[in-house]
């Protein structure tokens, strides 16, 4: 493989205590019933444009969800300061493999202003060459688009590019692209549900990836 496509969070990093806290400090903010953590973690990896009108117990007008995705980015960019961290070997794995020529991206459900700081915060901020977030594209993951976008805009070969991710939708999004695709096992929170996606790869560790 010669470009790999990374989602962010509980595959790169471990974002998922700042997911959970921030989440339900938006919810409580706009006076909604709290969701739990398990319900919060498994839809991680999915924009909170879909997923909190998925969690949201009460009936919710557009505007009303607007603003408890303001709260939640607000909430984010405070939480997120308690500490978001590099899964162990993951430095070290991408550094071998942009050294043997590998091309490195990063597709995320985030926006990119707080991706983007997020790689700066765990130290990758110039690792890659090109990250893609929700807002770049008219289609959310499992949709293929934040993939075909790279690979047109650097004429990747589908068959040379590879989409790691912990969740299910990335699975399902890398093979939407026509890409080959490795379930995270490191960060996955449901590996069941990852498993039966069929992934082409199952690791269990970032320093698998240099065998690919």
């Amino acid at each position: 493989m010669q470009n790999f496509l990374f989602d962010f969070d509980s595959t790169l990093a471990d974002t998922r205590d700042v997911a959970v806290i921030a989440t339900q400090r938006a919810f409580e903010s706009q006076g909604l019933s709290l969701p739990e953590r398990d319900i919060v973690v498994s839809y991680m990896g999915v924009p909170i444009e879909v997923s909190f009108a998925k969690m949201v117990k009460e009936s919710l007008s557009p505007a009303a969800l607007t603003d408890l995705y303001t709260a939640f980015r607000t909430q984010y960019q405070a939480a997120e300061k308690l500490g978001i961290n590099l899964f162990d070997g993951m430095a070290a794995t991408l550094t071998s493999l942009k050294d043997r020529g590998a091309q490195l991206f990063v597709v995320s459900s985030k926006h990119s202003v707080p991706l983007q700081r997020n790689l700066a915060q765990v130290g990758l901020g110039t690792m890659f060459q090109a990250i893609s977030g929700s807002d770049t594209v008219d289609h959310y993951k499992p949709a293929p688009d934040g993939i075909l976008a790279l690979v047109d805009r650097f004429h990747l070969d589908p068959k040379e590019s590879v989409m790691i991710g912990d969740a299910k939708y990335d699975i399902q999004m890398g093979k939407n692209a026509g890409v080959a695709t490795v379930a995270a096992m490191w960060g996955a929170a449901d590996p069941d549900s990852v498993r039966a996606e069929d992934p082409t790869y199952l690791l269990a560790k970032p320093a698998d990836l240099l065998t690919l």
